[in-house]
């Protein structure tokens, strides 16, 4: 007697970062038979190049901040002459040391991802990938004695293909004195002054990292503030902090062209001026990796920015192909790529899925202080598109603050007027990306103020400024 056995799906992944990764664990998780397709090494330009080198970098940039400010709390670092005599040391940083450490933890990172899903059964192809019609990725291999290209045939794909630096015309980058913010690895010392084009998140969280390894730093801002797509009142303590630190920022300035000098670079602004530095940082967006890959010709729809286009469960125009992170059209965060990658899986082969919903996104910006964010924001209850009370918590009122010797920052609540639902909030703090969690559960959860308020918060902690907050917004019933 025969037995016919029911074949595995097969699930094709273009890209391994973090939504490529996600979703070929996940598919391999529920039983699939997996292929992930990456150029570069399991975790992308998220792990290797991006997010996790930068967060290190800022981490150092953290200590050496840390170290400068302990005066401030009593702390006298000193060292001995010979003759016994204290002297105060100099705080220096080993940039080419600081590079090597956190390449190598990107590496490690690389490697620990590809392990796991090694060990869950995924097959990796080491290659260059493009999409053959909606059923297949065709890669190709570079050999010793050439390229070989395999075909990989599947019945559901996601593309993961991330995005790249946006370049200028007029602002080429040379990899030494030019530079985006995949190239920064390569200094072996701290700029003697570093210009930063670009005033978004990329470049904030750069120009901030900067200032405190050392350098001199100018933040050139096309726009009005520093951060202009994000809380204004955010941007202000940030601009204010940066400007005590010694930072020069130019707004309303619009950089026209960098060039390379015999010693440095010379940045021509729209309106003639010129800034001379050592090095420029060009942070001026990013171009998702979907330019000739086959994507239009499989019948995905892309935006006129290039984006794939889909939907809240990451489908995009074709049913069987989804798409996850920076190359779609969706915000471009690793927890959101994370999560649309697993979401695909889920979708594709049938589990319960709970669609995306990104107002309940949290975001952070790695700067010093940090900005983290959820939710409604305080534009929009302003301009009637929500409708919400708003209530602000200067963090220097909060008694752990005073004990850190923390000035700046705040604790902003949004909360539906008449209901108390807390709707959305704003954190301006030091790890803000930690003290974010309790409002983003409020918001997905729907909790009111007065629930969140009669949680214990530990005393003194930063996190009693959100319970503290919270009671202050009580409904009365």
């Amino acid at each position: 007697m025969a037995f016919e056995f029911e074949r595995k799906q097969r699930i094709a992944v273009l890209g391994g970062g973090p939504g490529g990764y996600e979703a070929a664990l996940a598919g391999a998780q529920l039983g699939a038979d997996v292929t992930l397709v990456e150029r570069v090494g399991v975790g992308g330009a998220a792990v290797i190049t991006d997010v996790v080198p930068s967060k290190t970098l800022i981490a150092t940039a953290d200590a050496t901040r840390a170290i400068g400010e302990a005066a401030d709390l009593g702390v006298q670092f000193f060292g001995r002459t010979e003759t016994g005599k204290p002297i105060r040391p100099e705080v220096a940083v080993n940039l080419s040391a600081v590079n090597k450490r956190l390449l190598g933890l990107a590496r490690q990172q690389s490697e620990d991802m590809r392990s796991e899903l090694v060990h869950a059964g995924v097959r990796i192809v080491t290659g260059e990938g493009r999409l053959d019609g909606p059923n297949a990725l065709i890669v190709a291999t570079a050999k010793d004695n050439g390229t070989d290209f395999d075909r990989v045939e599947a019945d559901t794909m996601v593309v993961a293909v991330g995005a790249s630096p946006r370049l200028l015309p007029a602002a080429m980058p040379d990899g030494e004195r030019i530079l985006t913010w995949t190239q920064l690895y390569s200094l072996n010392s701290v700029p003697d002054h570093l210009i930063v084009v670009g005033s978004g998140v990329t470049g904030a969280e750069f120009a901030s990292a900067y200032t405190y390894l050392g350098a001199k730093v100018t933040l050139i801002s096309s726009r009005d503030r520093v951060l202009p797509g994000e809380d204004a009142d955010a941007a202000t303590v940030l601009e204010k902090v940066f400007k005590r630190n010694g930072m020069k920022l130019l707004s309303k300035s619009r950089a026209e062209s960098v060039e390379r000098t015999d010693d440095g670079v010379l940045v021509t602004l729209s309106d003639g001026r010129t800034v001379e530095g050592s090095h420029c940082l060009l942070a001026v967006g990013s171009i998702p990796n979907t330019a000739g890959i086959g994507l239009e010709d499989a019948g995905v729809q892309l935006t006129p920015r290039g984006q794939v286009r889909v939907n809240r469960v990451a489908r995009t125009s074709m049913p069987n192909i989804y798409a996850a992170g920076d190359c779609s059209d969706v915000l471009p965060l690793a927890s959101v790529a994370s999560m649309q990658g697993r979401t695909a899986i889920f979708h594709a082969l049938g589990d319960s899925v709970t669609p995306i919903e990104l107002r309940n996104v949290a975001s952070n910006i790695f700067t010093t202080p940090e900005i983290a964010t959820v939710g409604w924001n305080q534009r929009e209850i302003e301009e009637g598109i929500a409708q919400g009370d708003i209530y602000k918590l200067a963090l220097k009122s909060n008694p752990r603050a005073k004990m850190q010797g923390i000035k700046d920052g705040f604790v902003k609540l949004f909360a539906r007027t008449g209901s108390g639902t807390v709707i959305g909030g704003v954190i301006v703090a030091p790890r803000a990306s930690e003290l974010i969690l309790p409002l983003a559960l409020a918001v997905e959860h729907r909790l009111t103020v007065d629930q969140v308020a009669r949680a214990f918060s530990v005393y003194p902690s930063l996190s009693n400024s959100i319970t503290d907050a919270a009671r202050a917004m009580h409904i009365v019933l």
